[in-house]
């Protein structure tokens, strides 16, 4: 993952991302969308584990519906955005191995 990359990640995922975790779904996804979408996906299934709201009455009201909204419009948002690594005329890129190729001339 090049200097670009993980700048791009850590501007949508927050300077506070863990960048070897970053690094190793890089290597595994192979594009910088796929691990942001794959992080902000994680961190919104965390949060649906959880209540949304919490009220201890006359102490204390906890409301992270709208982190959840938050978190759903950053996701769409990551989805149309240019990542650097984005093949930029929509094509996909296929990285295959080059072997060798060996010939056996028959007689016919």
């Amino acid at each position: 993952m090049d200097p670009a990359v993980l700048a791009w990640l850590l501007s949508q995922l927050g300077p506070a991302t863990d960048q070897s975790d970053l690094q190793t779904r890089y290597g595994r996804l192979g594009s910088a969308r796929p691990v942001a979408l794959e992080v902000l996906s994680e961190r919104r299934a965390r949060l649906l584990a959880e209540p949304l709201q919490l009220t201890v009455n006359g102490i204390v009201t906890l409301d992270n519906s709208n982190y959840l909204t938050g978190l759903e419009r950053q996701i769409t948002d990551v989805q149309g955005a240019q990542a650097p690594d984005d093949i930029a005329d929509g094509s996909e890129l296929v990285v295959a191995p080059l072997r060798r190729r060996t010939y056996r001339w028959e007689r016919l």
